[in-house]
């Protein structure tokens, strides 16, 4: 509201940031707040998800929502191949495997001249989109902004009603006792799997955005930091809540660039602020 009355696209751009990796902070909190499981690679995931639907528009021509859609399940077909690894391992081990893919992935992508190097994907044309008789071009801040708020609104819809069916209150006894659904008759590691599986589609959905909103994609979406900071805006908003991870994407992006204008040290305050909470 304060970007669209001041007239300045700058912090219209911010906020769609902050929502897009909101959605990755949401993907992280499935798998932390949800089934118990402390991912410390989920940009393997939303990393993926931006360099496909970069190829995908660059080069195939597709659209908005057939980009997003295709995204959505490369990214859980990746989280079910990755899943069936990582949840082998349990605690601090299981965060090091997706630590490890993670890094295997960013330095692949770092290497393959095909997909930009360490120049990154380069070329990805402004997209329009269609809603209905009308279409929207991304390179507009407000009419962008307004369509991933809505893409990242129906995630999180979809979401809490996945959670709040007899198949989510199953994935959340994996954080409380993981046993004793055992002993009521369930697998706990096909709901992590499933859980894993959600989590790869979430995070590869939102990363599909991040192209559409830059132009380009990056080796450093699948960096560690961009986990961390996935974990830490999970930690801000509230963990186990879902939508706390808007909340914190908020707060987070508006704590860089508020206190970024007046030191470069903002990671200090940050760090400061995550401790606190």
């Amino acid at each position: 509201l304060a970007a669209w009355w001041t007239g300045d696209t700058f912090y219209l751009r911010l906020a769609t940031e902050a929502q897009i990796f909101g959605g990755l902070a949401m993907a992280v909190d499935l798998l932390l707040g949800i089934a118990g499981l402390l991912s410390l690679g989920q940009a393997l995931f939303f990393g993926f998800g931006a360099y496909l639907s970069g190829l995908l528009l660059r080069d195939a021509g597709l659209s908005f929502w057939s980009v997003l859609a295709i995204a959505t399940v490369a990214g859980a077909a990746v989280g079910l191949v990755s899943g069936v690894i990582a949840i082998r391992a349990r605690g601090v081990y299981f965060a090091l495997i997706m630590f490890g893919l993670a890094q295997i992935a960013a330095k692949a992508v770092y290497n393959v001249q095909a997909l930009g190097a360490s120049d990154g994907l380069m070329g990805v044309p402004v997209v329009r989109i269609g809603v209905g008789p009308y279409s929207v071009s991304a390179s507009d801040p407000l009419s962008f902004f307004l369509v991933v708020l809505v893409v990242i609104m129906l995630m999180y819809a979809l979401l809490a009603y996945l959670l709040d069916t007899p198949f989510g209150r199953n994935m959340q006894a994996l954080r409380a006792n993981p046993l004793r659904l055992s002993f009521l008759g369930f697998d706990p590691w096909r709901y992590k799997l499933a859980a894993f599986v959600l989590g790869g589609g979430t995070a590869s959905d939102a990363g599909a955005l991040y192209p559409m909103l830059r132009g380009f994609a990056s080796p450093e979406l699948l960096y560690f930091q961009t986990s961390g900071n996935a974990v830490i805006t999970v930690v801000l908003g509230g963990v186990g809540t879902l939508i706390g991870a808007l909340y914190g994407s908020v707060i987070l992006f508006g704590l860089k660039s508020v206190v970024g204008t007046y030191t470069e040290h903002h990671l200090i305050v940050i760090g400061l602020l995550f401790m606190a909470a």
